[in-house]
């Protein structure tokens, strides 16, 4: 009979989440979740809401996905409501004739994720650590709020919660490979955030393994991406750049129109009666109403989830490849448009440049320059976008660069955190 779970790590991510549970202190396991096509570690952060005999029924993960997909128009699709959860204009979801604020949003994920464990998660184990970004997603983020509602959505497992720094589970992770002292930068790229974090790793034996030195973070990450090829691509052909006509000006279309497309949680929330009749009265006095048309054919006919999963597509064909087609196809808008592989570089240079200066500002924290790196180890889906990974190796060289299990590693990382003596030492300030 295999021993109970002494650890928990839960990587709660904007875009996937993966549970890790740990029998001691140099192994841990992932969970197989269940999803409609089999079981699998990582479960997407998504929510479905829809009515049932007056009733707010809900589904999560891929089975979210799959209820959304059968029913778009009788139902309400969430995913990646994490990166709302540090922003103070984020009151509640209106999910029907409810009104849910995050906590509650992330019980209902919480729930689902647990029931989706079978066995393995019936019973937890007394030490829960979750991951947490080093900055969250938002011009001017809450940690406080975001915190307070962390601490209510955890709460009904009934166990001691820590918060860690998602790349520094991946450097426990990464440290357990080690055989000799070394330093190591985790660079984890999930969908809301970029984060970066430097450990001294010690060799096998010593009395302490793993000090953090110093972490970074910043709310630009793989959605940021994705949002510069909606942008490019799909935007123009919905009316943004477009202009109105108000008694006898022409004016140009307000960018507020186009502000939670850049968002999927905002823009699955954007099916409301007023939302409609304002874009309808644009419509009216659009110079080019057709385009409206299609805009207002994505909001009411829930075509965000497919457009997303198109642009999804287009990202990760462009990490292999140098050129592709960004194709969607509905009886409401139809694009094809060939990109090439340096287009899309060139719509995320910016992000770029600014992403590489929160790695500076990691080194600095950290008292080190990159000559002083032994292993830079980079994590997370958009680890995978050749630019990204060219920001590294002109930085540290590609001899140091290293990558695998982008999607699960924090999590195995955070259970072998939970059974470190010196948990303290791990935990993320707003702990301490």
């Amino acid at each position: 009979m295999a021993a109970s779970p002494l650890a928990m790590g839960i990587d709660f991510g904007t875009t996937n989440s993966v549970v890790a549970l740990a029998q001691d202190t140099t192994q841990a396991q992932l969970v197989p979740l269940a999803g409609p096509e089999g079981t699998q570690s990582v479960f997407r952060s998504a929510l479905c809401f829809w009515q049932d005999e007056r009733a707010l029924a809900h589904e999560a993960g891929p089975w979210a996905i799959a209820e959304f997909l059968d029913f778009p128009q009788g139902s309400r699709f969430l995913q990646s409501f994490k990166s709302v959860v540090a922003s103070p204009s984020f009151e509640h979801a209106n999910l029907f004739e409810k009104r849910l604020p995050f906590e509650e949003l992330g019980q209902i994920f919480l729930r689902h994720l647990l029931a989706r464990g079978g066995t393995a998660l019936k019973s937890l184990p007394e030490k829960v650590i979750v991951g947490r970004p080093v900055r969250y997603v938002g011009n001017r983020p809450d940690e406080a709020l975001a915190r307070k509602r962390y601490d209510a959505m955890f709460s009904m497992l009934g166990r001691e919660v820590h918060y860690v720094y998602e790349p520094l589970g991946a450097a426990y992770g990464f440290a357990s490979r080690l055989n000799k002292a070394a330093t190591l930068l985790v660079a984890d790229f999930g969908g809301g955030t970029s984060d970066f974090s430097i450990v001294r790793v010690e060799a096998p034996g010593a009395a302490k393994r793993c000090t953090p030195l110093g972490s970074a973070g910043i709310g630009i990450a793989g959605d940021r991406f994705d949002y510069r090829i909606m942008d490019k691509l799909v935007l123009p052909l919905l009316g943004k750049g477009g202009t109105y006509r108000s008694f006898d000006k022409v004016l140009d279309i307000p960018e507020g129109h186009f502000a939670d497309f850049g968002d999927w949680s905002r823009l699955a929330l954007m099916r409301t009666r007023r939302k409609l009749e304002e874009l309808a009265r644009l419509q009216r006095s659009a110079t080019d109403p057709a385009a409206i048309a299609r805009m207002i054919a994505v909001v009411d006919k829930e075509l965000g989830y497919p457009l997303y999963e198109a642009v999804g597509g287009l990202k990760r064909t462009l990490s292999a490849q140098e050129e592709a087609v960004f194709r969607f196809e509905s009886p409401d808008l139809s694009i094809e448009a060939p990109v090439r592989r340096t287009d899309f570089e060139d719509w995320i240079a910016p992000d770029l440049q600014r992403i590489g200066e929160t790695v500076d500002m990691a080194l600095e924290r950290s008292g080190l320059n990159a000559d002083e790196i032994d292993h830079v180890f980079l994590t997370g889906g958009s680890s995978l976008i050749p630019a990204v990974r060219a920001l590294f190796v002109e930085r540290f060289g590609e001899g140091r660069i290293e990558s695998g299990e982008e999607l699960t590693s924090i999590a195995h990382g955070l259970a072998l955190i939970g059974q470190d003596p010196d948990i303290q030492d791990w935990t993320a300030r707003d702990e301490e």
